[in-house]
């Protein structure tokens, strides 16, 4: 049986995942899922380290608070509460964190404002760069529409972007599953982080004075994060790395499991010795 728990966590109860021993690895779900999406990551590198996988604020099992009227959460207070996290977690040693999409929004906060929690960092199908005026406003009109259209609706016009043609074509059983999850998400959750991805800053200036091993993990069909945008990142980091996902989209980490295991489990490895 999976291993998890509820604790307090600034002002909310914080359900989340912990498995195995070693190096500890934070492995941080994207927009609107929960900690299930790394179900097969949490199986793997449980075998190796100690993996924490919580459900964010407002998502899975984990309350959404108080979020403010009109709901907005940033990904500063994101980053902030996986700090809390790792202190009720009795976590004192740097952690390799994993940011999966929005996982990776918060995880340039992290960097910024927890970097002595920092060992090293994975990027997993994910983008430095802040909204564009037209995604921005896309975003605000989801924010402001989600609680009349439902979860439901938004899982219907996020899946055709989220998983490669090869998958949804397949009827890969995870295109289902994710389906599942977001259309169970609490649309004030969704509104919340919504409005905080809209005014996230552009990170892309921080990049050359990241000071931890980076890795970064891209579909090769991905539409959110293209593999030429994560190729921009690399390079402006100073100890970088990319690999790139065949026959996945944006959801590589379950579209192509063996795949993204081995090479965070690599990863993980590497920065721990």
């Amino acid at each position: 049986m999976p291993n998890t728990r509820t604790v307090q966590v600034n002002d909310i109860q914080m359900h989340v995942r912990d498995e195995g021993a070693g190096v500890p690895v934070l492995l941080v779900h994207g927009f609107p899922l929960d900690h299930t999406m790394w179900d097969a990551q949490i199986a793997a590198l449980s075998a190796v380290c100690r993996v924490i996988a919580p459900d964010l604020r407002g998502y899975g099992q984990t309350d959404l608070g108080a979020a403010g009227d009109p709901p907005k959460v940033t990904m500063q207070q994101y980053a902030d509460d996986l700090a809390a996290l790792l202190d009720a977690l009795g976590v004192d040693e740097p952690v390799v964190y994993a940011g999966f999409s929005m996982g990776g929004y918060i995880g340039w906060q992290f960097v910024k404002s927890h970097r002595d929690r920092l060992r090293a960092l994975a990027l997993v199908d994910t983008r430095a760069a802040d909204d564009t005026d037209d995604a921005r406003k896309m975003r605000l009109k989801m924010a402001n529409h989600v609680q009349e259209w439902g979860a439901d609706k938004v899982a219907e016009a996020m899946i055709p972007k989220l998983f490669a043609e090869s998958s949804i074509e397949a009827v890969h059983p995870m295109v289902a599953r994710t389906r599942e999850v977001i259309g169970a998400t609490n649309p004030q959750a969704i509104a919340a982080a919504q409005r905080g991805m809209a005014e996230r800053p552009d990170s892309t200036p921080d990049l050359p004075g990241i000071d931890v091993p980076v890795m970064a993990i891209v579909g090769a069909e991905d539409q959110l994060s293209k593999p030429e945008e994560v190729r921009s990142v690399v390079h402006a980091i100073p100890n970088a790395g990319m690999v790139t996902i065949p026959a996945a989209g944006h959801m590589a980490p379950v579209e192509q499991p063996d795949a993204v295991n081995l090479v965070l489990t690599e990863f993980v490895k590497s920065v721990g010795k």
